[in-house]
């Protein structure tokens, strides 16, 4: 992440509408990747599929103790890196402190390499290197493509909501079931700003799976139901071509209520100043 084994990654993996059918995934992107439009500065496995846990009312995922213990190990974590605390508990203290993350970036890159920082510090780094090592090349990246989806779907659902392993279409055209829907992401509603989405989530998650598994992974994110798909096994997009930052602000996002009633748009085409 010796061969680990799914339930060892569980323990591990991080990487978020009521119950609907997952939805099909895009054609798989390019691999080669073209020039960034982000600027340097901003305002500021072959095993039976995983099935959703019990849920809710309206399909609202209920956490468990041990969800408990995961958001509080990852909210350690992020203080750790951006140096301050919410004074809030749980789930809305986490948001705030991600809100900080990125106050803290002086450039979307800046806050996207905090990011993986966090990400890698909540697995043992020999955990990581024997997993691109030894797992990540076996048949093309297929089986760790399918491990890292299951561990996703068991062990993420603190973060993101009722998620779901499906099948994912791969760059030679196999379908493969390495792809996780999420139903309504938590992370993206809670958080209600769509660069906080693409910089402290997407876009960090994808890199830490490729640099550091070896696992190459598109997230989709869908700004008008909160949906997601992860993509594993498939290559992102470069990011002049990648849909999600091509998006608008969201309607629910504040600070983009306060500018449209301050008569300004905010970036070029009403898109996120943060992204």
């Amino acid at each position: 992440m010796a061969t680990p084994t799914t339930s060892r990654l569980h323990g591990h993996l991080l990487p978020a509408l009521p119950s609907r059918p997952p939805r099909v995934p895009s054609s798989s992107a390019p691999s080669a990747r073209g020039p960034s439009r982000r600027s340097s500065s901003r305002l500021y496995c072959s095993s039976p599929p995983v099935e959703a846990p019990p849920s809710g009312k309206g399909g609202e995922y209920r956490p468990s103790f041990a969800d408990d213990l995961l958001l509080a190990f990852f909210r350690a974590k992020m203080v750790e890196e951006v140096g301050w605390d919410s004074q809030k508990p749980g789930y809305d203290g986490l948001i705030e402190v991600a809100n900080r993350l990125m106050i803290k970036g002086k450039s979307a890159s800046e806050t996207e390499q905090s990011a993986v920082r966090v990400l890698q510090t909540l697995f043992p780094p020999l955990l990581l290197v024997l997993f691109k090592a030894l797992l990540a090349p076996i048949a093309n990246g297929q089986i760790a493509s399918m491990m890292v989806a299951r561990a996703t779907a068991l062990s993420c659902q603190w973060l993101m909501g009722t998620c779901s392993v499906n099948s994912v279409t791969l760059p030679d055209g196999k379908s493969l079931s390495s792809g996780v829907f999420v139903e309504k992401c938590k992370y993206l509603e809670e958080s209600k700003c769509l660069g906080i989405c693409i910089n402290t989530c997407k876009l960090p998650t994808q890199t830490f799976f490729k640099d550091h598994m070896g696992v190459d992974l598109y997230m989709e994110p869908n700004f008008e139901d909160y949906s997601c798909q992860f993509n594993f096994g498939v290559p992102p997009p470069p990011l002049d071509t990648d849909k999600a930052l091509q998006e608008p602000c969201l309607d629910i996002c504040t600070n983009a209520r306060r500018r449209r009633e301050l008569g300004s748009s905010g970036g070029p085409d009403g898109l996120c100043p943060q992204v």
